[in-house]
């Protein structure tokens, strides 16, 4: 069953002493300022360790972006693109971000997490596979390709950049709208791939700010489970 739609207006209600996750949620944003906002809030974070995790959650103009890569090809040469180009610090090949995609950038401290990157990519794809659970689609991984698949479809990718065991960049999950300029790309640098999204998937409505609501509420009930690692890791040390 579907969950219920609930207004953007209830972001940021949890209870931030138990969560220490702040969310928030803001709307359609430019790429660069996006960009500005983690810069800022992960330059934050290191002059304070005991700051609060956030979790941006927000929609893009129409954007390209690529990661750190000698390998461009994914571009297909790029000076067709409709639409601006970012290079920037993340993992992996193209990407397209636009409307009717949420876009998700978790800002946290790995030094809470065991500092093990790998958990950090495998909870962002199980909280998106459970996500999605809730909408009546039955996603998963696949072998050696990091994202969310829909059988032979992917309807999220995942890209992040660390800093100091600090997180940036994150997830880009379709919801609705346009996916055709995902064709002027090879999307993460997979050759034929098929991308879809919620509204495809369902054949139902649903805005990009109702998803947002229900990954919120997810993340907030499943930080913890990413914190454990180092919890056990501190538990180890002390018992030798």
């Amino acid at each position: 069953m579907n969950p219920p739609p609930v207004a953007a207006a209830t972001f940021g209600v949890a209870d931030e002493a138990i969560a220490d996750l702040r969310v928030r949620w803001l709307g359609r944003m430019q790429f660069a300022a996006a960009l500005a906002l983690q810069e800022e809030i992960l330059a934050k974070k290191r002059k304070d360790r005991l700051s609060a995790d956030e979790l941006l959650l927000l929609e893009h103009e129409p954007v390209y972006t690529i990661g750190r890569t000698t390998d461009r090809s994914s571009l297909l040469g790029a000076t067709h693109l409709p639409h601006p180009l970012f290079s920037i610090n993340r993992g992996g090949q193209a990407t397209y971000h636009g409307p009717g995609q949420l876009m998700g950038y978790p800002i946290i401290d790995l030094h809470r997490c065991g500092q093990d990157l790998h958990r950090y990519l495998r909870w962002i794809e199980q909280l998106l596979i459970e996500l999605l659970t809730g909408y009546g689609i039955a996603a998963s991984r696949r072998e050696s390709l990091t994202g969310v698949w829909v059988e032979n479809r992917k309807i999220a990718s995942i890209g992040v950049g660390v800093r100091h065991w600090i997180t940036m960049h994150g997830f880009a999950l379709n919801v609705c709208g346009d996916l055709s300029p995902f064709n002027h790309i090879v999307p993460c640098g997979i050759n034929k791939i098929a991308m879809t999204s919620i509204e495809k998937e369902t054949e139902k409505a649903f805005s990009v700010a109702d998803v947002a609501t229900a990954v919120e509420k997810l993340a907030l009930e499943r930080i913890l489970d990413l914190r454990m690692a180092q919890e056990a890791q501190s538990v180890n040390v002390e018992g030798e």
